[in-house]
């Protein structure tokens, strides 16, 4: 008889056990991305962002000739990641780029969390080509985006039948919490709600200033 146990599955991602790849999040290459509204896309950028920075998981940022075309990434990540590296490349797949490759090695997690622009090459190149390698791959479908839903939704399609596994941004932040009882970070996970999950996070302030709700209390 299986036996139920209070464990949680080991599929379920961590702050320890990843890091969070975000790739040419850019000027270029938004402006032909029509599979989500640009504003949507840069707040669910900035929630996993955030959320990465908070749970202390390890980021690698790239961009794609920042200089020549496709211009320099959206505001946002520099402001959450204050002087951190940012990879550019010239190879549309990320992964064939020696520099990020041996940044991956260097924070040396097995499995990575993939987003940004656009689906059907820049996040299916290194999402195929990991998973290959034996890494696991998780995609945030909704900090994605791609020229059409056609292009969009038959890269997911394609990822997930080589075994990548897709999320959206709030599942991705919630995941990392996991336990409302993990005081140290219950105020950075609901304060990130707040401000970026739509109208889950309105619902979070409404309880918080109308009656002081708190999701860790019973």
């Amino acid at each position: 008889m299986t036996k139920a146990t209070a464990v949680a599955a080991t599929s379920l991602l961590s702050p320890t056990d990843h890091a969070l790849v975000l790739i040419d999040f850019q000027s270029q290459m938004a402006f032909a991305t029509h599979t989500i509204d640009i504003s949507a896309l840069r707040n669910n950028m900035a929630l996993i962002a955030k959320g990465a920075a908070g749970f202390s998981v390890p980021v690698v940022l790239t961009t794609v000739a920042e200089k020549s075309f496709s211009g320099p990434m959206f505001p946002e990540l520099p402001a959450i990641f204050p002087g951190q590296a940012v990879f550019d490349r010239t190879s549309m797949n990320t992964w064939e780029d020696q520099p990020v490759i041996d940044e991956i090695n260097r924070i040396g997690k097995r499995r990575l969390v993939l987003a940004g622009l656009w689906t059907s090459v820049c996040i299916v190149g290194p999402a195929l080509s990991a998973i290959e390698q034996g890494f696991e791959v998780y995609v945030v479908t909704d900090a994605c985006g791609d020229v059409s839903l056609e292009a969009h939704e038959r890269a997911v399609t394609r990822m997930v039948q080589a075994g990548a596994v897709p999320i959206t941004a709030v599942q991705y932040l919630l995941e990392l919490q996991r336990d409302w009882a993990r005081s140290q970070t219950y105020a950075l996970t609901t304060g990130i709600a707040a401000e970026h999950a739509g109208g889950y996070g309105i619902g979070i302030q409404y309880a918080k200033a109308m009656f002081g709700a708190q999701e860790g209390g019973h």
